[in-house]
């Protein structure tokens, strides 16, 4: 199953910190337990468990019980969707991390402290128990806030749905992947689930990427318009089911109030919520987990632009009155520059502490490989991605709009934080630097009438490649999505520069929502139009939920989440060598591969966010990598 794209500056999703090589680690034993023991990445910082985060208030400080923390959303991203079975159309960190995930917890939580690792303590079941092919779930007994327990058959639940409409309604659907990938799927009892893998996987991929992403469901949920069904015992009811919830999911006046989505087992209920993307939520007294929240209520505030919640944020830091912000982010474009070798520049906001997040990702926009427009074939061609590539000027976007705070993003393993999942390779940076003149030279070998400042032109067939005709022009539309200062700079010089060559890249600026209908899904998998040659979100693709950088989600044919409809059999194969093979050298050899072949145009891993948390408030720090925010660990303090 698959990862999660993430917005723009506030993220999207940046990926960061923490090792991944526990695959090496936990995964090479035929029987293993995925547990908090084989959770620390060798090499990567380890934080206390969120379980004692919040355990003790500052040393000079006073906890307070209660308290309304607010949460700036990303600039021009709201909740659309509540639903956590996500189709690709959906499927986001605002959706996921950011909303539902306070709602229903997935039955394995992945993010401990800073590190994007199994959090056995915020888990609804032991961690799984392998022998051979042969796969254990142990429910914990959770409760419902019905007061009925989680149970392995709600994990059945959301079993046979994917059974029966994963392929078209699963976000993070992969060809052959879960559940095809197992048989003898068995309740054995209301705490225990079996399940047999039709190979020996690696573990620890099979608990980060797959077991991961199964979310219980209740039996309030099994039902349609005419009433209760069972698809939680009978595939064929699923669809109906399926419908039915994604209709209500769509209806979101009637979230807050709805007998459906009010069933919850995470630790925070929705006790209202605006269309606008006002959300407020307080705590679920059922909650069953470590963390009982402490706050009285949290509050999720919507912003058109990063401008936008800048102003908010400043006035209550200067004591005015009004909204006020408690957790939130400095724009990049207002924070003074980074030194080279620290970790974070100075802070203008009064009263905050400024915490750079950096997520477990990468980041790129996509071509349409599928695109309908007339130019899928010259964006299939790898001399032209090559071209695309070479103008985005990486390391100028670092520098300048990011203000430092960013990576080059060169393959589908995160340059940061140095891991052992990055190949040596990967690790000497970016093999694509700046140059217009090398673009002419690419365009001109390949038989384009190079028009610096107008609109080149295919002049000699043969040499443009298959299906491009004479005179064909390289004029390409780019939706991107607005309200992120860094992305805007980035387009509008990917624009300029692509002009010094011929190439024409008319940019359409538009709120995240749209750019990730059109561009975040394989449109010819979730059958929908082709009609598109890029598209650019902001923030990539996080490792959530897919938490092992395997690549199956993003890059394997026929994902739901291979955004480009990208298929390279060579690839294919190279990517399924890393799910059965722990050694790191069926890593490298994959990720060096596919970096060359340019599936998408990679383009700097901005920092998710400059997170300003007001210094009253705890708990927020260290942030999850894995974006997933508990705020059921923060709490105010006086002193």
């Amino acid at each position: 199953m698959g990862a999660v794209p993430e917005q723009g500056e506030r993220g999207f999703r940046r990926r960061s910190s923490a090792s991944r090589k526990l695959a090496a680690v936990c995964g090479a034993a035929a029987l293993a337990v995925v547990a908090a023991a084989c959770s620390s990445s060798p090499g990567s910082s380890t934080s206390s468990s969120s379980a004692t985060a919040t355990a003790t208030a500052s040393a000079g400080q006073t906890k307070v019980a209660g308290g309304v923390a607010t949460y700036a959303l990303p600039p021009s991203t709201t909740p659309n969707y509540i639903f956590p079975f996500t189709s690709s159309t959906y499927i986001s960190i605002v959706n996921l991390n950011y909303f539902s995930f306070l709602l229903y917890r997935p039955l394995y939580w992945i993010g401990t402290g800073a590190s994007p690792t199994l959090n056995a303590s915020l888990s609804l079941a032991d961690p799984p128990v392998y022998n051979g092919r042969q796969v254990t779930i142990t429910m914990k007994g959770w409760k419902w806030s019905n007061g009925e327990t989680v149970t392995a058959q709600d994990v059945m639940f959301w079993i046979n749905m994917m059974q029966a409409v994963g392929a078209q309604d699963w976000g993070a659907y992969v060809p052959g992947g879960f559940p095809t990938n197992v048989s003898n799927i068995k309740v054995v009892s209301p705490t225990e689930l079996t399940m047999t893998m039709n190979k020996a996987y690696n573990p620890t991929w099979f608990t980060y990427n797959e077991l991961s992403q199964l979310t219980p469901m209740p039996k309030a949920w099994d039902r349609t318009a005419s009433g209760p069904s069972d698809c939680t015992n009978v595939v064929a009811d699923c669809a109906k089911v399926y419908a039915y919830l994604d209709s209500q999911s769509k209806a979101m006046s009637s979230w807050a109030s709805s007998p459906i989505w009010s069933v919850v087992d995470g630790p925070w209920k929705l006790a209202s919520f605006n269309p606008d993307g006002n959300s407020t939520f307080v705590p679920n007294p059922d909650y069953s987990g470590p963390v009982k929240p402490t706050l009285a209520k949290f509050e999720e505030v919507p912003f058109t632009t990063e401008n936008a919640e800048y102003n908010v944020l400043q006035a209550g830091a200067n004591g005015g009155s009004g909204q006020t912000i408690d957790v939130g982010y400095l724009p990049t474009t207002d924070a003074p520059t980074k030194p080279a070798n620290a970790t974070v520049g100075a802070n203008p906001v009064n009263g905050y502490t400024l915490d750079p997040l950096y997520t477990w990702g990468i980041n790129y926009f996509p071509v349409n490989f599928q695109s309908t427009t007339g130019n899928g074939p010259v964006l299939k061609q790898l001399y032209f991605r090559q071209a695309l590539e070479i103008l985005m000027n990486q390391n100028a976007v670092i520098a300048g709009p990011l203000k430092g705070y960013g990576t080059p993003t060169v393959g589908p393993v995160p340059l940061y934080p140095a891991t052992s999942y990055a190949s040596p390779q990967t690790m000497k940076g970016n093999p694509w630097p700046y140059n217009p003149g090398q673009v002419k030279q690419l365009l001109t070998s390949h038989g384009w009438n190079v028009v610096p400042n107008g609109v080149s032109t295919c002049a000699n067939p043969s040499l443009c490649g298959p299906g491009i005709a004479k005179g064909h022009q390289l004029v390409f539309n780019l939706p991107y999505a607005t309200g992120i200062t860094w992305i805007d700079s980035e387009m509008t010089q990917l624009q300029s520069d692509a002009s010094l060559v011929g190439i024409k890249i008319n940019l359409e600026p538009k709120p995240f929502n749209q750019v990730t209908a059109v561009a975040a899904g394989n449109c010819v998998v979730a059958k929908i139009s082709c009609n598109w040659d890029m598209g650019n979100w902001g923030g990539g693709w996080s490792f959530a939920p897919d938490y092992y950088p395997s690549g199956e989600t993003l890059f394997l044919s026929g994902s739901g989440a291979n955004s480009g409809g990208y298929t390279n059999p060579v690839n294919d194969s190279m990517i399924n060598a890393t799910l059965t093979n722990s050694s790191l050298s069926a890593m490298y050899n994959w990720q060096n591969y596919l970096s060359a072949q340019l599936p998408v145009i990679w383009q700097p891993n901005g920092v998710y966010e400059l997170t300003e948390v007001v210094n009253n408030l705890k708990g927020v720090i260290p942030q999850p990598t894995t974006l997933s925010i508990n705020p059921e660990n923060w709490y105010y303090v006086k002193s």
